[in-house]
């Protein structure tokens, strides 16, 4: 007769491991040793028979847990990033959501003050320095970032490392090909969703015209534009969703949402957080 011993785990910290002792001797080492994630309830059942024999059974919950989804809009400057991410946090707080806003460069710490000064034309600063700056300013919220993940919180993130990529890719310097550009970030966390607002750069303009920042010349937004689509294939397949920007504000922003609820319920159904610019799957 086989008999049920239900292991029944809450997490009190990011990551956890469950007790081997928990556990007969003969329960596979592959489920307890597998780390859990604060916010998740998993129920793990072993059933054994009366000779001893066990047999692993376990909840989808313990193989993989929900949490938040990592929305990120990119495009070029007066694509409209801004419009979009603020109406579509409003769309998913009105739905039930949990969710924040989050912009790049975060321009409110010590890095991102240096940052601004460059943007604004206040500081000269090397090409290289300046990308490796923003990448450092995305490195000090990554904590923060899977912290909120693995808590169910959704992120709506306008601009992130596809932004460094390409805006420091279209300078055509020798030395800072996509492949540089892209390494002081791999290992942070990964989009779930990349939803490029497609825009030409006179269209853009003829939204009000550029402003004063460094980047925003026509000429250069062209070769942004360029390099965008250029990483387009470096993401994983699914990943990236093209919009055209250039239609209404109301059809721009219904297709935004439907990507982003079906991506919200994925990630709601265990879909594994994974490191940018690589496939390996992390705690969230």
């Amino acid at each position: 007769m086989w008999r049920s011993i239900f292991v029944d785990t809450v997490a009190v910290s990011t990551k956890y491991y469950v007790p081997r002792s928990f556990f007969p001797p003969s329960f596979p080492s592959s489920f307890i040793t597998r780390p859990l994630v604060r916010g998740s309830l998993p129920i793990v059942t072993a059933t054994k028979s009366s000779t001893g024999t066990t047999r692993a059974l376990t909840s989808s919950s313990f193989m993989s847990s929900s949490r938040g989804a990592f929305i990120l809009l990119e495009g070029c400057d007066r694509s409209g990033k801004t419009t979009q991410s603020e109406r579509l946090v409003a769309a998913l707080e009105s739905r039930g959501i949990k969710c924040e806003l989050w912009r790049f460069p975060d321009r409110t710490t010590t890095i991102g003050k240096m940052i601004n000064a460059y943007l604004a034309s206040e500081s000269d600063l090397d090409d290289h320095v300046i990308h490796l700056l923003f990448s450092a300013n995305r490195w000090e919220k990554a904590r923060e970032m899977r912290e909120k993940l693995s808590s169910g919180l959704t992120l709506v993130v306008d601009r992130y490392a596809v932004s460094g990529v390409a805006f420091s890719a279209a300078k055509g310097l020798p030395d800072m090909n996509l492949e540089w550009c892209k390494a002081p970030d791999v290992g942070l966390p990964a989009p779930d969703a990349v939803l490029y607002l497609d825009v030409s750069p006179e269209v853009a303009a003829a939204r009000g015209g550029y402003g004063q920042e460094r980047y925003e010349k026509e000429a250069f937004q062209q070769e942004v534009r360029r390099c965008y689509q250029d990483l387009r294939g470096e993401v994983p397949q699914g990943t990236w969703h093209v919009v055209d920007a250039g239609r209404s504000v109301d059809e721009v922003h219904d297709q935004v949402l439907k990507i982003t609820e079906a991506t919200v319920q994925s990630c709601a159904q265990g879909k594994g957080l994974v490191n940018l610019w690589g496939s390996s799957v992390v705690s969230a």
